[in-house]
């Protein structure tokens, strides 16, 4: 029975497995690589619709079975293009890869035409709209922050319509400017970046060396930022996209003040320290002990009611409000073989976390090419804007600092109390916020024009003409009321100016194009340039406003003229240039560069500069000896020396100006003019020549990738005002004297850390920046300059102060005597120990260069969901914290920020004792200074793209939806210990009166009809 039990269970079995693999099909192959023939291991092949999957072995075979003849096989790999093959009557299947190294064919942009990237001879790095996109931004400098090694972008703030310091490789120079040059579709920009739409923009290339900037020539000393916006496809049907996102806006957090009570002790130490809070019997009551008669003469009426009734009035509260950010791009893209086009709208809007304080842009873009025939071809990228911003001018929650906490702000019947106390330089802050008391309004608008024609006149030889017209107006409104701090019941004030400013570039382009013998390649280019600016201003300010409602819409009326202006400013600029790019079968690169500027900004002796450059590579894995190396997908090696001008000067600096006086003439008043400034004929371009030297690397199929970089600039004939003796009537002459230098390194990673066959991606980019300033020369040679704090072999800013030494404490009471000070005073360092502190004590303190910057983005993706969020450090900069001077009083008249004072229960090192007889502590400078390093995650983004077949049911193409939260975390221990605010900014200088750090937190949509 057991033996027949055992044959019945075995028979079943086998029935099931029967049944089990009726109508499974057994699939085998191969799997080969195209470049080189050979198995490709690792590979992911899945049947289509399901969890079924297999996976190539070490020599690329497989085995699978699949359900029918129907079943879709999906090869997948790292590193290759995926491929789909319907099973059929196939039982073997083999499979070819081709590779899918797009970093090295990719198509990048670099001035006057575009290369493959793996034939690129200079330091060129570029950001994608993915990227640009990746994070709600406002403008296109956010973009690059931190994503670009080399590239340092800073903002102050959270006002909107700030826009960010970008400096390309450090500072050059001291007079002429450090801001790259931006060229959009082929044309420079005479203004900012700040008035584009990033969603129109398809890529940026930022040109950092002198071989690839030196194209641009006078303009290219700071670097070149070329953005190319988006254009038609020649094929496919037309499609409508909606970029949208929505969001509110929180301040960080706030600045820790002094509340009612412990601005009231600090108050009353401020009085113990010199000797006059007394109690009723005429005795000092010390630290620590609060006395109502001493109070009673101490404090107003208004003041004892909030130290009774322990009242605390924060300002900032009611000040700070939520804001709001909302960005809306709808684009139409498409055409045919012969006309392509693409037009979007935009708006976007920005309502600060301060009332008054907002901006707004509303945006057309339009860009057509067209071909006429096979041998002429136009286009036209046209962009619009209207821009309106409030408040760029205005500060208003620096005021809310230094109030009283212990007064109201508002009556019983909630009317706003305008002067609280009887200090008289102090109103109410919340009366600046009244609508219509201050109005600070800018009204921009600015057509952008890209113009071109392009012929082939034979096999090789084309002829291009490119003209940009940039038309440029505001008009800055400006009105004061009466009831605000500035007039303080005074007669209200107006202002109007209008800027209006035309600026074009015409261009004439020769390119030829020959390949000779299938591995010589050879490419030509000719240039020349002409670009003329008009910048015209004009202005008038009154006082005396008769009714505040006009503003500064009916000057006319007003019963005083202050100050009237109007002026005219104009500058051309020549330019050649000539350009040979060769390679040897793409083992064997050069570059030639030369470019030839004439501007009129320079004396007549010196008008003209040239400005040259080479570049070589060479591409060793396309040598044969390295073709056995399997992992190594490029190793590329790059040199390059150029050099590049500056004409940042202000035009007529090489003239002698002159200046309106008054004099007497028979008693009258008149007016004549004098000689103000002496001319210089012979002033010329700073020049800036770099060495470059560079690798670019891509392994294991794409899965590592990257570039180094290691180079140094020189920057000779800086535009300096050299010093005069006062006994020739002038105390400076703008000349080229002095020379800078920069040197640093670079480094960008591109890892694909995870790609599995379940659908999950983990990929991570990284960059890493270190940038060294020194001076190596001023007017008088190898000497520092200590007034203008500029010393030989330092940064370009350097702080240059006395040091705090801590704080003199009880027993050091006779030193601190013998230095003219006093216990709970600020000690400062005696550099040199000769017993007293003089201007010989300072010393250099630090400079607001980082030790290094970097960033790094993490991106996760699995079915449809994806995940990303990038991280900002900036390390080893010092910055000064006005916070800590201009609120930083200790003197017991205004509130400020709260620190940790000293007194005689409370004997710190950190901030001396409070000091009614002082305004601000003796030598208070020595603790302003602090470690400004900081890491920021500036996004978090996650999102899910909707299947294909659900968007298509709303009749879309796709659809995402994403949320994201910018700056939830800011680290750094000026925040932390200092009671600072956000250390990031772009001078160095953290203002008292800066717009606190903000969080933002959106909703995003993404979809394609």
């Amino acid at each position: 029975m057991k033996k027949l039990l055992q044959k019945w269970l075995l028979g079943t079995v086998g029935v099931l497995i029967s049944l089990s693999s009726f109508g499974q099909i057994n699939v085998s192959g191969t799997v080969t690589g195209a470049e080189d023939g050979k198995g490709v291991p690792g590979v992911s092949i899945s049947v289509k619709g399901t969890t079924k999957g297999t996976n190539s072995d070490g020599e690329g075979n497989f085995k699978i079975s699949v359900a029918n003849n129907k079943a879709v096989l999906v090869f997948s790999a790292v590193g290759f293009n995926s491929q789909e093959i319907t099973v059929g009557s196939k039982s073997v299947i083999n499979v070819v890869l081709e590779s899918d190294i797009k970093s090295l064919s990719e198509v990048v942009v670099v001035g006057y035409g575009t290369q493959k990237k793996s034939q690129l001879t200079g330091a060129i790095s570029s950001v994608t709209a993915k990227q640009i996109t990746e994070m709600p931004i406002t403008n296109l400098g956010q973009a690059m922050q931190g994503r670009v090694a080399g590239v340092d972008v800073a903002q102050s703030g959270s006002k909107p319509g700030t826009v960010p310091k970008v400096l390309i490789r450090g500072r050059r120079s001291f007079n002429a400017g450090n801001d790259p040059l931006y060229v959009v579709d082929g044309i420079p920009l005479a203004g900012g970046y700040e008035d584009l739409n990033p969603n129109d923009v398809a890529s940026m290339e930022i040109l950092k060396d002198a071989s690839s900037t030196a194209i641009y020539g006078a303009r290219g000393a700071n670097g070149v930022v070329l953005i190319t916006t988006k254009r038609g496809a020649p094929k496919g049907k037309t499609v409508i996209s909606y970029d949208t996102y929505v969001g509110v806006t929180d301040a960080l957090d706030k600045i820790k003040l002094f509340n009612g009570a412990e601005y009231a002790e600090m108050k009353r130490e401020s009085r113990r320290t010199i000797g006059t809070y007394k109690d009723a019997n005429g005795n000092l009551v010390p630290t620590g002990v609060a006395d109502a008669f001493a109070d009673s003469k101490l404090f107003e009426a208004v003041e004892l009611d909030g130290i009774a009734n322990n009242r605390t009035t924060d300002y900032q509260s009611m000040m700070l409000r939520q804001g709001f950010q909302q960005n809306h791009t709808i684009g139409v893209q498409g055409g045919n073989e012969k006309t392509q086009f693409y037009i979007s709208g935009g708006f976007f809007q920005d309502k600060g976390i301060i009332p008054g304080l907002d901006y707004s842009r509303t945006s057309l873009r339009v860009n057509i090419d067209h071909q006429i025939n096979k041998a002429v071809k136009v286009g036209i990228s046209s962009y619009m804007m209207y821009s309106l911003r409030n408040g760029a001018n205005r500060s208003p929650y620096g005021a809310t600092l230094a109030q009283n906490p212990l007064a109201k702000a508002y009556d019983d019947q909630g009317n706003i109390i305008f002067s609280q106390t009887s200090d008289a330089l102090l109103t109410n802050p919340m009366a600046e916020l009244v609508p219509g008391a201050q109005v600070d309004e800018t009204k921009k608008y600015r057509i952008f024009n890209s113009i071109y024609a392009e012929v082939n006149i034979l096999e090789g030889l084309k002829y291009r003409v490119n003209f940009g017209p940039d038309f440029n107006t505001q008009r800055i409104g400006r009105f004061i009321g009466a009831q605000t701090n500035d007039i303080k019941g005074g007669n209200p004030k107006a202002a109007d100016t209008t800027r209006l400013g035309f600026n074009y570039t015409l261009e004439n382009i020769v390119t030829y194009s020959k390949r000779f013998n299938k591995v010589h390649n050879f490419l030509f280019t000719a240039l020349h340039s002409i670009q003329r600016d008009n910048y015209e201003v004009t202005g008038i300010g009154v006082q005396g406003v008769p009714v505040e409602t006009q503003q500064f819409y009916n000057l006319g009326n007003a019963s005083t003229v202050l100050d009237y202006k109007s002026s005219l400013t104009e500058w051309t600029l020549n330019s050649y240039m000539a350009r040979i790019n060769y390679d040897y079968n793409d083992k064997y690169l050069l570059t030639l560069t030369l470019r030839r500027d004439g501007s009129s900004r320079f004396g007549e002796n010196t008008k003209y500069g040239n400005f040259p450059g080479i570049a070589v590579a060479w591409n060793l894995s396309n040598e044969p000896f390295m073709r056995d190396i399997t992992s190594l997908d490029q190793l590329k090696i790059r040199a390059s020396y150029g050099s590049v001008g500056n004409q940042g000067v202000a035009p007529y600096q090489t003239q002698g100006l002159l200046g309106r006086t008054s004099y007497a003439w028979n008693n009258t008043a008149a007016y004549g003019y004098r000689p103000n400034t002496i001319g210089n004929p012979d002033l010329r371009w700073e020049t800036s020549t770099s060495k470059n030297i560079g690798v670019d690397f891509s392994f294991f199929r794409g899965r590592l990738s990257g570039s180094l970089e290691l180079y140094q600039t020189n920057t000779t004939d800086l535009l300096l005002s050299d010093q005069l003796p006062t006994s020739v009537g002038f105390n400076s002459v703008t000349r080229n004297v002095g020379e800078t230098r920069n040197r640093g390194i670079e480094l960008s990673l591109s890892t694909v850390n995870v790609d599995s066959k379940s659908g999950f991606k983990w990929s991570t980019d990284f960059t890493f920046t270190k940038n060294s300033e020194a001076i190596l020369s001023l007017y008088n040679g190898a000497i520092d300059d200590p007034g203008n704090k500029w010393f030989i072999g330092y940064p370009l800013t350097e702080f240059y102060d006395y040091k705090k030494a801590g704080i003199w404490q009880t027993s050091e009471a006779d030193l601190a005597k013998s230095y003219g000070s006093t216990v709970g005073q600020i000690k400062v360092q005696d550099t040199n120990g000769d017993g007293k502190i003089t201007a010989d004590d300072r010393v250099l303190l630090g400079s607001d260069i980082p030790d290094f910057s970097g960033g790094i983005t993490n991106r996760f993706s699995y079915k449809g969901f994806d995940l990303s969020f990038f991280v900002y450090a900036r390390v080893g900069q010092m910055i000064l914290s006005k916070f800590h001077q201009n609120s930083n009083y200790l003197q017991g008249r205004y509130n400020q920020i709260k620190v940790d004072y000293w007194t005689p229960n409370n004997p710190t090192n950190e901030f001396p004792r409070p000091n009614f007889n002082q305004e601000f502590p003796a030598y208070n400078t020595a603790i302003i200074y602090f470690d400004g390093s900081f890491v920021k995650v500036r996004n978090i983004n996650f999102g899910y793209t909707f299947p294909d077949k659900v968007a298509k049911k709303f009749g879309m193409q796709s659809l995402r939806l994403y949320t994201s939260i910018q700056q939830p975390f800011i680290f750094s221990s000026y925040r932390s210990k200092y009671n600072g605010v956000d250390p990031e900014t772009s001078d160095g200088n953290v203002n008292n009166d800066v717009t606190p750090a903000t969080r933002v937190m959106t909703f995003g949509l993404n979809v394609k009809f």
